[in-house]
Order: structure tokens, then C-alpha cells, then sequence
């Protein structure tokens, strides 16, 4: 059964790892409309405290809320199924544009990209009105999200979510107690406490232990996978963070030259999956000769270890205090906040990228239809924005203002 379920959740996860562009808040988009609301994995406020949960932790969010439904789904083979499945086509593509068989540019590689940047606008655009309706139905919690709308516009940053999520359980804690029935259907995370410890244990062993050994050794692998593992471990708010931060790291400076970089920061945005699969290209970037691959393989493993680590480590904690009176009510603010969080996204950066012209509006506009009002599944959608994305790149009509 076990084995069975892993499949599912690796033939989903595959589908949403050729699908799902738009970065980090589109993920988040397109997981709620593919397991949420089509397959019922887990119920919207489960969704929505995963969702908080991975906000808070260092890592990619859409990624840890992947492998945190992977595991709900399938156990640890699932959890591992579901980050391969969403990670390695993104990898994949971007090693594939590090030694130039991929290629962006002209009128149909700019088509397509207006189309798939569309396609993300409805999907976010889709998730957010969905999950407001389920987590935000009252004038006290509509309050909550629009405050987060305000801090997340306001302040700069991942931090300005940080803060809308601490506001937004402050609130919760005032306001919304008794707005919540008790969840009945526990997080079947099938994580033991002693694991959780034992990855919390492993993750800071690793975070001190690598550069030192690194630092000793003089080892050029140690010394990658000490780059990596660091960037995946420090960054709050996911990929777009971890990429200059990458940039500032010692190793990858001096093996990587700044068109490089750039070049592969420009890819990154293009193809679907989750950002942090950048590390792939620079791990390629920096390998040498016939080491190039395993390079790529190292630096993608160790980006995203560090984010999975601290994950199991909380989870295994969560189902003892989800259905406290007080912690009850903090995460109704919280997922109220989430879901002004997705909606300040939606208005900068994911409308401001890729609403360009008439042409994406219009493709944004159709492709909303057909999720709220047809419930055509997000994967379609995807196919019909990028066919319409190459018809106006090819023509040249209303790419831009």
C-alpha cells in the first residue's frame, strides 16, 4: 500500500514539477488547486498551518510543503518521492540551458514565457480567492489578511512576511478564539519524536561541523557542499532569497563569473519547480570536465537538505499542539495572514512580471475563467496559457503596453 501511494504521490508531484511555473507563491497556488481542493490530501486549514509552518522555517517554503504532503500522503518514501518529482525537471532543465541545449531566446521562447508568466497570475490568482473563502470568512479574519496585504507591500523583503505572520498570530491570539472548531482529522505526519530530535541534532552538527571540516581539509567537495548546505540554511522566505545570497558565497564567487550567474538567475525564473534548483547550475558551473554532474547533483542535494531537516524536526511536535485553545487561535490569524501574504505576492511581483501587455491580461483573464468557472485542472490550463503565450509571440500582438 505504502509503495502504492508513493507512486501516486511521485506521477502527481512529476506533474506538478513540469506545470507549476511562476515561483514560490504560484507552487503554493498550484499545490492547493492539484491536492486540496481536487485530491483532498488534506483539508484547507491543514493546508493553510503547513503553509505558516514552512513561512517560519529557513528553506524553501513550496518546496517543504511539498515533501511535508509527500509524507502525509506516502510516509517517507512519499516525502522523497514528492521532492524528486518537483525538483528534478527544473534541475534537469537548468544543467541542460548550463551546457546550452536549452535556449530562451527569439520570439517563440519569449511567447512561451509570457504565456507560462499569465498562467501563474490566474493560478495564484485562483488559490487566493479559494483559500480566503475558507480562511478568512469572517470580518475579524478579513481584517487579519489585509493588514498582512499592507506589512508584506510595506516592509521589503521575505521579512515583511515574517512579520504579517507574527502580527497576524498576535491577532489571532486576541481576536479569533472560539472562531475555530477543533481539527477532528490529525496531520498524519508518521514522524517519531526521537527522529525529530535526531534531525534537529544532525542539522546543527552539520551547519557548524561542514566548515570547519572544510576549512581543514581543503577539500573542494566538502567545501561545495559547506557553501550550499549554509545558503539552504540560513535563508527565510525561499528562492528568490537564496540566490544572491549564493552569489555571496566564497566558493561559488570564485568558480562562477558574474554572466554566469546572471544567465543562470534568468533561467531560474523560467522553468517550472522551485528555485532553489539554481544550485544544480552552479554546481555544473563549478565541476569540472567529467565532474560537472556529480557537482550539480551535490550542490542540489545539499541546498535542500538543510530545509527537509528542520521540517522533520518540527513536525513530529505539531499534531500535540495544533489543538490547543491558544494555539488554535493563533493559526486562524496566521492562515488569515497567509492569505494576504499570497495576495500581496499576487499584486507584486507575479501581476507586475507577467501582466506585460494586453496579450498576458488576456491569458491571465481566460485561464482564471477556466479554473474558477470550467474547474479545468491547473496542468491543462498550463498547456492552453503556453499554446496562447507562443500564438502571441510568434505574431507579435500585445506583448507589451
Amino acid at each position: 500500500m505504502t509503495a502504492l501511494k508513493s507512486a501516486e504521490v511521485f506521477r502527481t508531484f512529476l506533474k506538478l514539477g513540469v506545470t507549476s511555473f511562476g515561483g514560490p507563491v504560484a507552487h503554493l497556488g498550484y499545490f492547493r488547486n492539484e491536492l486540496v481542493s481536487r485530491r483532498q490530501w488534506v483539508t484547507e486549514q491543514q493546508y493553510g498551518q503547513l503553509v505558516a509552518l514552512c513561512q517560519f522555517l529557513p528553506g524553501p517554503a513550496s518546496s517543504q510543503v511539498g515533501f511535508a504532503l509527500g509524507l502525509i500522503r506516502g510516509g517517507y518514501l512519499g516525502a522523497l518521492a514528492a521532492w524528486a518529482a518537483f525538483t528534478l525537471p527544473s534541475a534537469l532543465l537548468l544543467v541542460l540551458f548550463a551546457i546550452g541545449a536549452v535556449s530562451l531566446e527569439g520570439p517563440i521562447g519569449q511567447g512561451l514565457l509570457v504565456g507560462l508568466k499569465a498562467v501563474a497570475v490566474a493560478v495564484v490568482a485562483h488559490a487566493v480567492w479559494g483559500m480566503a473563502k475558507n480562511l478568512t470568512p469572517d470580518i475579524r479574519r478579513i481584517l487579519i489578511g489585509l493588514v498582512a496585504v499592507v506589512l508584506a507591500l510595506v516592509i521589503p523583503g521575505n521579512f515583511g512576511q515574517l512579520i504579517a505572520i507574527i502580527a497576524g498570530i498576535g491577532a489571532g491570539l486576541l481576536w479569533c478564539r472560539g472562531l475555530t472548531k477543533a481539527d477532528s482529522q490529525p496531520l498524519a505526519v508518521r514522524v517519531s519524536r526521537r527522529v525529530g530530535i535526531s534531525c534537529a541534532v544532525v542539522f546543527g552538527l552539520l551547519l557548524a561541523g561542514l566548515p570547519v571540516i572544510a576549512s581543514l581539509t581543503g577539500n573542494a567537495w566538502t567545501g561545495l557542499t559547506d557553501a550550499f548546505y549554509r545558503a539552504g540554511a540560513l535563508v527565510f522566505g525561499g528562492g528568490h532569497v537564496v540566490l544572491p545570497l549564493l552569489q555571496g558565497e566564497a566558493a561559488v564567487a570564485s568558480a562562477v563569473t558574474q554572466d554566469q550567474f546572471l544567465a543562470g538567475y534568468g533561467a531560474a525564473q523560467a522553468v517550472p519547480g522551485p528555485l532553489f534548483t539554481f544550485a544544480a547550475y552552479l554546481g555544473f558551473e563549478m565541476g569540472d570536465g567529467s565532474t560537472a554532474w556529480l557537482a550539480a547533483l551535490v550542490a542540489l542535494i545539499a541546498v535542500f537538505v538543510p530545509g527537509i531537516l528542520l521540517l522533520l524536526a518540527v513536525l513530529p511536535f505539531w499534531n500535540d499542539v495544533r489543538n490547543n485553545t491558544v494555539i488554535r487561535a493563533g493559526m486562524a490569524g496566521a492562515n488569515a495572514a497567509v492569505v494576504g501574504i499570497l495576495a500581496a505576492a499576487l499584486a507584486t511581483p507575479v501581476i507586475t512580471s507577467g501582466i506585460t501587455g494586453i496579450a498576458p491580461l488576456i491569458i491571465a483573464l481566460g485561464c482564471f475563467s477556466l479554473l474558477m468557472f470550467a474547474k479545468m485542472p491547473a496542468w491543462a490550463v498550463v498547456l492552453i496559457g503556453a499554446v496562447a503565450g507562443l500564438i502571441a509571440g510568434i505574431t507579435g500582438l500585445g506583448m507589451t503596453w
